[in-house]
């Protein structure tokens, strides 16, 4: 108990902090990437070839733009945009200066999970609207995405747990949160306890998201 009381009357500020900027780090940037990530899937669905308004260029390129983002490992277009992150938000550290390349690696993966999610939508859905003489975003916001809605939230927890990961990585570079402080007190400085629980606390981050994102996806599931 002693030992406990002392390491929370030690670490506690510092990690409590530590938790409080990942948080941030991890919704905002996730936001984001939805909002870039939604409209980028939305339109490769729909550009495909025998989608509803096929072309064959957009797509290509569009396909290969998204591909490149999902192969370039997160450490190297951390360190590669950084002065694109100082020129949008004036730094390359704490938590502004993560955001934008978290941001960068998470929007393709979100694309290809939203385009999958509505290449699900059974076709039946589709006509119905085509039928009814709906426009292209008509179909989109009335047939596809509601149809869609229980897949794409059910990507959310891997996004989520994805940046997560990313998060602990920046922590490298000063980006803050508990990768950073697992790196500067547990690495550097030998503080076994502190790297102890924060790897805890990260496993406990995961598993509220996926508990979280089911039990979200199941109440909005029309079908279950």
């Amino acid at each position: 108990m002693t030992n406990i009381s002392e390491f929370f009357a030690s670490f506690g500020g510092l990690i409590g902090q530590g938790i409080i900027d990942t948080l941030l780090m991890l919704f905002i940037s996730t936001a984001l990437a939805y909002v870039i990530g939604l409209f980028l899937g939305i339109v490769l669905y729909v550009t495909a070839s025998g989608s509803l308004r096929p072309h064959r260029v957009l797509n290509a390129v569009l396909g290969w733009v998204i591909n490149m983002g999902r192969s370039i490992p997160f450490i190297i277009l951390l360190v590669a945009v950084m002065p694109t992150t100082r020129a949008l938000v004036g730094t390359t550290t704490g938590v502004r200066g993560v955001i934008p390349p978290l941001v960068l690696s998470t929007a393709p993966f979100v694309a290809r999970m939203v385009q999958q999610s509505l290449a699900e939508v059974p076709h039946e859905s589709i006509e119905a609207a085509i039928s009814c003489g709906a426009t292209v975003p008509r179909i989109v916001k009335s047939a596809l995405l509601p149809e869609a809605l229980p897949s794409i939230v059910r990507g959310i927890s891997i996004t989520l747990i994805t940046a997560l990961g990313y998060t602990a990585i920046a922590g490298a570079v000063g980006a803050g949160g508990l990768g950073d402080i697992a790196i500067r007190y547990g690495y550097y400085r030998y503080e076994d306890s502190v790297m102890i629980v924060t790897v805890i606390l990260m496993i406990i981050l995961v598993q509220v998201i996926q508990s979280v994102d089911d039990a979200l996806a199941k109440r909005i599931d029309h079908r279950a």
